[in-house]
């Protein structure tokens, strides 16, 4: 079997063989190291940057995911359709169309037209330049979204007294700007803490101060299993993270590393933020706080970690009751991580998935309180949406997606700045040159919005919406292929494993044992 991680070389890190050909499968070294390169892969890269190459780059103004190719991921499954009845709908042919397809879901009282949450964006740049498009992107579409941890803490203008939050414009920003486009009551922001925001009372806050009704404690993401990580080039600011509590590196306090910098021997601080330390009676009476402090909704969001922790989360979740637990597997994506933790850490998400199913399908049998789940980890398109559904069925009601609908907002972002500056590439120009012939979702946008408001709607937001559409469309074609005209009446044998080992993993039917026993009764 070939290698299932490149090693010693990535885009990722700006890093590159000597030879293309001639590549060790284990070291990932050129085969022959000639004394006398300037170092173009990974480890000479490393001799003279040292740490900063554990980073994808540049920071900032991307996101990144695992390049490793898994042994089983959802590609490893298809979807089955069927020629008979429907379920969610009378089974008629002028009814049974794909259009009357209901992809609306509710948490609780939340209700999303689309079953899609985006995890938490916190304080990384890519987040805060992209928050126009995200924020009212999915606010208009009814859907999730969730502010990240650090967001606070990183914000210069952010006044804290006696450890305490008093003052936080950039959260203040985040959170009204998808209050004011959405629209009738659908969707929901959500705001997250790490163990430093919880130490500043971020989201009592959030509670009290902007009338946030859902929070989100977090436990760790599929990305890496330490906590969050910005990179810092001014010194000021790097001081003050520091002052704030925050763990910085190199030490911006420390006269030596001052003179360092400034005489350009380093051009970036690290700030990472503390793991957290879990126990059954600290989360309970966390969530019995943010009760007290008026949340109407909590939720819990976990990473990849070992089957034991996912455990911890499903029975945790169901002794505190809380109302969504987000489950985020190996390989997804991140504003930063570092890249060889991303490659080769944590539970893949199939595997992560099906243990999650198998956990809470044995506390519901038991008559236990199972809350709504959301699985995470690397879904863009429709298709593996429908097939996250099945696996999870009837548990999972979202799926958590960043990194898509993130290049959706991006490249709005794009468009519309080349529209403004005259400058469309030929492969968008032949749509046209305005918004409303570019963007297929516009002449609908407009007239749900009226001309006003249009106009203040950044091309971010409706690329993030069009992309949203296209989804909902495909999911809609999907289900109505299956029979299923409503998402609760997704089932796990609505598809199939295509090798031995995905049925092994997942407990889905293998394809050639499908309909075993009823084709057995159609046939005599």
């Amino acid at each position: 079997m070939p290698s299932l991680t490149k090693i010693n070389r990535s885009a990722a890190t700006l890093s590159k063989n000597r030879t293309e050909d001639s590549i060790s499968p284990f070291s990932g070294m050129c085969v022959t190291c000639v004394d006398g390169c300037v170092g173009m892969c990974e480890i000479g890269k490393s001799a003279y940057r040292g740490h900063e190459v554990i980073y994808p780059q540049p920071f900032g103004m991307i996101t990144t995911a695992s390049e490793k190719d898994y042994p089983v991921d959802y590609s490893h499954f298809t979807i089955l359709g069927t020629a008979v009845g429907a379920h969610g709908i009378e089974a008629d042919s002028d009814k049974a169309i794909f259009p009357n397809v209901s992809l609306e879901t509710k948490i609780g009282d939340l209700k999303f037209k689309l079953p899609i949450m985006i995890p938490g964006l916190g304080s990384t740049n890519i987040a805060h330049n992209n928050w126009e498009g995200l924020s009212i992107g999915t606010a208009l579409a009814g859907t999730g979204l969730t502010i990240g941890e650090n967001v606070v803490g990183m914000d210069v203008e952010s006044e804290i007294v006696n450890g305490k939050v008093k003052k936080a414009p950039e959260l203040d920003r985040r959170v009204k700007m998808f209050q004011k486009w959405q629209q009738n009551g659908f969707g929901v922001i959500v705001c997250q803490a790490n163990v430093e925001d919880t130490r500043l009372g971020i989201q009592e806050y959030a509670i009290r101060e902007l009338g946030v009704e859902a929070v989100e404690l977090k436990w760790g993401q599929g990305a890496k299993d330490i906590g969050g990580e910005v990179k810092i080039k001014n010194l000021v600011k790097a001081q003050l993270l520091r002052k704030r509590g925050y763990v910085v590196l190199p030490d911006p306090l420390d006269e030596n590393v001052v003179k360092a910098f400034e005489a350009g021997a380093f051009k970036e601080f690290e700030r990472h933020s503390r793991v957290g330390m879990v126990t059954e009676e600290s989360f309970i009476e966390r969530v019995e706080e943010l009760r007290a402090a008026g949340a109407k909704y909590i939720f819990l969001k976990t990473g990849a970690y070992r089957p034991a922790d996912l455990a911890r989360a499903v029975s945790y979740s169901s002794k505190a009751k809380i109302d969504l637990l987000t489950v985020d597997g190996a390989g997804g994506g991140t504003g930063m991580s570092p890249w060889r933790m991303m490659n080769e850490w944590g539970v893949p998400a199939v595997e992560l998935h099906s243990l999650l199913y198998q956990y809470v399908d044995k506390l519901a049998k038991q008559g236990k309180h199972v809350p709504a789940l959301a699985v995470a980890g690397g879904f863009t398109f429709e298709d593996q949406m429908f097939k996250g559904l099945a696996l999870g069925a009837p548990y999972v009601k979202l799926l958590g997606m960043a990194r898509g609908p993130l290049a959706a907002a991006m490249v709005g972002k794009t468009i519309g700045k080349r529209i403004y500056e005259g400058e469309l590439p030929v492969f968008v120009e032949r749509f046209g040159n305005n918004i409303e012939e570019i963007f297929v979702t516009a002449a609908e946008i407009k007239r749900h919005l009226g001309e006003e408001m249009f106009k203040e709607l950044p091309t971010g937001a409706i690329g993030l919406y069009t992309y949203f559409e296209r989804l909902a469309q495909g999911l809609r074609q999907l289900m109505c292929g299956s029979r299923k005209f409503t998402l609760a009446h997704i089932e796990r044998n609505d598809i199939a494993a295509l090798t031995h080992e995905a049925a092994e993993i997942s407990k889905i039917t293998y394809i050639m044992d499908v309909d075993r026993e009823e084709v057995e009764k159609i046939l005599a």
